[in-house]
Formats: structure tokens, sequence, C-alpha cells
């Protein structure tokens, strides 16, 4: 069973739907309740179970809750997808610190308390895929210290918990790294400044939501069983230009 959080748009409804496909019972959690509907009833028509549950990840106890219904309703946890998120473009000398430090409560803190709920249930053999950012790793021209922060700091937080977790508790964490994907925070984008990114994209245009799923579906499955604390970059190649 698979728990997918920011679950309710984007490339979460594609993780929720794909890890459907390839056989799992998924419990989706988002703060937009009513945009969970879409999602579950993409889960269900694969025929497997869904559970829809209300949530803020920036809440110690709404994560708990989200893992204790999740294994009352479907009986245990065996995936997390780390995906909820949000992003921020403001110039370093004028941004706000509360947003600031609320792109870091959600991207980073979130991610921290949905794993520790998660890996107090977890068994052996469990999987925990944290979703990064290529701006962990480099830029791409916009003003975004906390966005680029928060996922730089995801690759810190997954190689530590691989580093506790998979020898002891047999749960292995990795994390993808994302380029250029059909989401809200692409949307925003003005076409102008996507044309000029995706010059650095050797394969020269943006992700489909497949191929992300794909690579989401691997690190979560058996077949990456010999593989922990990585990052993953699923980007057309723009982090080797």
């Amino acid at each position: 069973m698979a728990v997918v959080t920011g679950a309710s748009s984007g490339l979460g409804r594609a993780f929720a739907a794909g890890l459907a496909d390839a056989g799992a019972d998924v419990a989706i959690c988002a703060r937009r309740m009513d945009r969970l509907a879409e999602t579950a009833q993409q889960v269900k028509a694969t025929g497997r179970r869904c559970l829809s549950i209300q949530a803020d990840v920036t809440e110690v106890e709404d994560c708990g809750r989200v893992v204790s219904d999740a294994v009352e309703s479907l009986g245990h946890v065996d995936v997390l997808i780390n995906n909820a998120g949000i992003a921020t473009s403001y110039p370093a000398t004028r941004e706000d610190p509360d947003e600031f430090r609320r792109v870091i409560d959600v991207n980073l803190m979130g991610a921290y308390w949905m794993a520790q709920a998660c890996g107090r249930v977890m068994k052996p053999g469990s999987a925990i895929v944290n979703i990064g950012s290529i701006l962990g790793s480099t830029t791409a021209g916009l003003p975004q210290a906390a966005y680029s922060s928060s996922k730089a700091a995801i690759i810190g937080l997954t190689r530590d918990l691989a580093q506790q977790w998979t020898g002891r508790k047999g749960i292995r964490v990795n994390a993808l790294a994302p380029g250029f994907f059909p989401s809200e925070m692409l949307d925003e984008y003005e076409p102008e400044y996507l044309e000029r990114q995706l010059t650095r994209v050797p394969v020269g245009r943006v992700g489909y939501p497949q191929e992300l799923v794909a690579a989401a579906v691997f690190l979560a499955s058996d077949a990456a069983s010999y593989i922990t604390g990585v990052l993953l970059p699923v980007d057309g190649g723009l982090l080797t230009t």
C-alpha cells in the first residue's frame, strides 16, 4: 500500500494513478479535499482501493493521522511518495520571512514529518521516495532561494534517513530530481522563460508525467532493492549541461 502526499493535482495525481496501475492500493492526501476526488476516481478505475484524507503536511498531527488512517483502512504502509510542495519566486532582498518559512515548512519539514510517521510503521522491504528537484543541484534563472534551499535539503534528508533506516529497519529511502514537467508551478512560467530553459535540456522538451512516474515506481519496487540514499535526476539530461 502506498501513501502519496500532495495528490490533489498534477504530478501527485499521476504518482497515485501510476502506483495503482502497478498494483498498489493508495492513500492520498492534500489540503484541498475537493480536488482529491478526481485522483481517487483515477485510482479506483484501476481496480485498486483508495483512501482520501485531508491533511496539511506541515502539521505533525496531520501526518500521524494520515498514516494511522491508512493502516486502519488499508492494512499497512509499504511506500511513501513525499510529493507535497510549494514554490515562490522573490528577490532575496525582498522576500518576506514568513514566505520563506512556509516553503521550508511544506517542502522540507512536511517531508520529514511524513517520513517519520511512516518510518514508525513500515516493515522491512518498504520504500520512501522523496520528490526533490533539479533546483536542489542547479539554478534556473529565477530568484527561488526558498525553493532551491528546500530541495537541496531534501538531498541531505534522503541520504541521512537511508543511512539510519536501511540497515536497521530495512526501509530504503531515495529521491527523484524532476526537471521540467507539466505542473501548477510550470503553468506559472512565461513561455519565453521555458523556451530558454529547454535549450539546456539535451532531450529538447519537457518531460511526460509517465516518465517521472515510471522512475518513482521503480524506486518504490523490489527492482530497486539494492538502491538507497540516491538522488535520481529525471530531467532530460539538464544536469549534464
